[in-house]
């Protein structure tokens, strides 16, 4: 994600934020004013944003001050002008308590706001560093517009304000919210970094004109779908402003791909994520001591492989281990000079290349959008959406917010950093939901009648997966390595590698099982409906262009000597290999989402094991049930891959 999110609490936390947030993450001096110390820091000074801004006498992009800052965010909730309203008050002959009453924003609070940052990707911030002036201003401006949408619709659809007994009372702000935005121009590592401190107030006003907080556990759900929304504005303003493209590139094997602008090569992301291999090579120490560790009597303590969830929490301690102390910050001006001759000496990148970067993206750019026709179809993208948001979410249960991240996620796959629709997210959903989602709320509250709370699964299931024949075992061969899976091809040993030095192994990614899944249910409802719903292929050649359908839904031609054995029940293969293989040297979506022929052969034979085991617990409860035998519910059998009904929803809800 690029956009990140932290509580602000009066006291500790908040000193922090004034001595060394708001003056660019260095450390500001003692007894030194705000903006003397931004000035000294070469950072400019903070901004007021939101609709929120004009009932508390504020304006938008007015300068923000150390005395409003300690009220808003430091008093526990007080009105930004308190000092000189208590003053008046107190003039005026009114007791202290009443002045000091009239203050303040309704309660006292503790926790006094959230802090959004906000960063847009590699490639962006890369063409800011190392572009002209105008370039830099350009990049600049499509970074705030992107904030200040993200910001309207966080007060339009996601804030709100929660009063009455245990909350029971919830309604939107109508006056919009408040918020102070902080611009840093670096990272710890000292390399280029353009992002945004948004330090939102928890106050808002209601329709009464009393003053409540904003329910602080929302804003933390909705943190991805903000995410995807910025990322999406963001790259679609600076690629029309500057006439560029974006272009899927996969950073981690089995994980989603990430959107960056096409032409900037590889090896300067790679110099500005100096701090990521520091991370990556503390995680691999984890990993090892994670498989490697034994308890008193020798026995394992973990699972011999790292699961996606032990890998999160493990990259989150790594991440810790390896943060350097914060560097005292310099200007900008300065800034760009140090970044552009340190990449010139240490980026293995050419200097011409560097110092025409945006003429190299442009290039890209024209090449990509002379072969790739952006056309989004809501049908399609509506099965793209919830097969992934289905199969990425434990259980298969989600919500709403889970399926508008993902539609904006699929909008900026698709589009190639063209802008949109206002409101296509929205009809996407919509058509998930209606087509695709079953219901299975059960409110046993008011907020679980709530749209934005309401829980659904998938109207159909991935346990009908078709088989596919293994290929041959080889034979064994002492230059390679022992399979991780019963079903895949050893891979070479890498020079100098002995045996039992084997990379550790890891159950399979989630995201692999959500684009197999995607592949199917297009390809079971081409064959089950009137809907000209195809497959993955034919929805990136019908985007970009690159063949055509009958070439792709073609089935394989079986080989000659294999003429005189039995087609296999079922459709055959759904999805033509060289047209993929076509589409790869075209540097399309099928590349980042690496749908090799093995890749769709380990996933579905992954994805029916789940089904067969599945099945098989199910019947296994089944006949326990005639026997009315009662007995507690395994974990296994709660995390088992299998089709949702209808029924009350136990525990936390799953994350996206």
């Amino acid at each position: 994600m690029t956009v990140d999110i932290r509580v602000i609490r009066a006291g500790q936390m908040y000193r922090y934020y004034l001595r060394e947030t708001v003056v660019g993450d260095g450390r500001r001096p003692a007894r030194t004013p705000l903006r003397v110390a931004q000035e000294q820091a070469g950072v400019p000074v903070g901004r007021w944003m939101g609709r929120g801004l004009a009932v508390l006498g504020l304006t938008a992009g007015e300068e923000v001050t150390e005395a409003q800052l300690r009220n808003l965010f430091g008093e526990r909730g007080r009105h930004p002008y308190a000092d000189r309203i208590e003053a008046e008050r107190l003039a005026k002959g009114e007791s202290a308590k009443k002045a000091f009453k009239a203050g303040a924003l309704g309660r006292r609070v503790t926790v006094t706001g959230v802090d959004f940052v906000f960063r847009p990707q590699p490639t962006i911030y890369l063409l800011w560093a190392f572009g002209d002036e105008e370039t830099r201003l350009a990049i600049e401006a499509a970074h705030e517009y992107a904030i200040e949408r993200v910001l309207e619709w966080i007060e339009d659809e996601v804030a709100v304000i929660r009063y009455g007994k245990d909350g029971i009372y919830r309604v939107r702000p109508p006056g919009g919210l408040v918020a102070a935005r902080f611009r840093h121009y670096e990272a710890r590592s000292g390399r280029p970094l353009l992002h945004d401190h948004l330090l939102l107030s928890v106050k808002g006003q209601r329709l009464d004109g009393k003053w409540g907080s904003i329910h602080t556990t929302a804003l933390h759900e909705n943190t991805v779908a903000a995410s995807a929304l910025y990322n999406e504005l963001v790259a679609a303003e600076v690629c029309e402003t500057l006439g560029l493209a974006t272009e899927p590139r996969t950073v981690t094997p089995g994980r989603r791909p990430v959107m960056e602008v096409a032409g900037v090569p590889r090896e300067l992301i790679r110099w500005t994520s100096r701090r990521s291999d520091q991370i990556a090579a503390c995680l691999a120490e984890l990993e090892e001591e994670y498989v490697t560790a034994v308890d008193d009597d020798g026995e394992p303590l973990f699972l011999p492989v790292v699961s996606e969830r032990a890998r999160a929490k493990m990259n989150q301690t790594a991440a810790r281990k390896t943060r350097p102390p914060k560097r005292k910050t310099q200007p900008l001006a300065q800034l760009r000079v140090w970044w552009k001759v340190s990449a010139i000496l240490t980026s293995k990148v050419a200097a011409d290349v560097i110092n025409s970067l945006l003429e190299h993206a442009r290039a890209a750019a024209a090449a990509i959008r002379a072969r790739v026709t952006a056309a989004v179809g809501v049908a399609l993208a509506a099965v793209d959406v919830t097969a992934t948001v289905f199969v990425m979410n434990e259980g298969g249960r989600f919500h709403r917010r889970h399926l508008l991240a993902e539609a904006r996620r699929h909008l900026a796959l698709v589009l190639r950093g063209r802008r949109r629709d206002p409101g296509l997210d929205e009809e996407i959903v919509a058509a998930a939901i209606s087509t695709h989602c079953l219901d299975i709320t059960e409110p046993k509250t008011v907020r679980g009648r709530e749209a934005g709370y309401r829980l659904y699964t998938a109207r159909w299931s991935l346990s009908d997966l078709p088989a596919r024949r293994r290929p041959a075992t080889p034979a064994p061969d002492s230059d390679r390595q022992p399979p991780a899976d019963p079903g895949e091809p050893p891979a070479h040993r890498p020079p100098g590698q002995d045996a039992g030095e084997w990379k550790i192994p890891r159950i399979p990614l989630q995201y692999e099982r959500a684009v197999l899944a995607g592949a199917v249910v297009r390809e079971k409802l081409r064959t089950t409906t009137a809907t000209a719903v195809r497959g993955r292929a034919y929805d990136v050649v019908a985007h970009q262009q690159a063949a055509m359908p009958e070439q792709v839904l073609a089935p394989l031609a079986a080989e000659a000597e294999h003429d005189n054995q039995e087609p296999e029940s079922g459709r055959g293969e759904a999805i033509d290999m060289t047209a993929l293989r076509a589409l790869r040297k075209s540097r399309t979506d099928v590349e980042a989402l690496d749908l090799t022929a093995d890749r769709l052969r380990r996933l579905q034979e992954a994805a029916t094991k789940m089904a067969e085991d599945s099945r098989v617990r199910a019947d296994r409860h089944t006949a326990q049930a005639d026997a009315d035998v009662v007995r507690p519910v395994r974990p296994d059998d709660q995390q088992a891959h299998r089709p949702q009904q209808p029924g009350p929803h136990h525990g936390r809800e799953a994350g996206h």
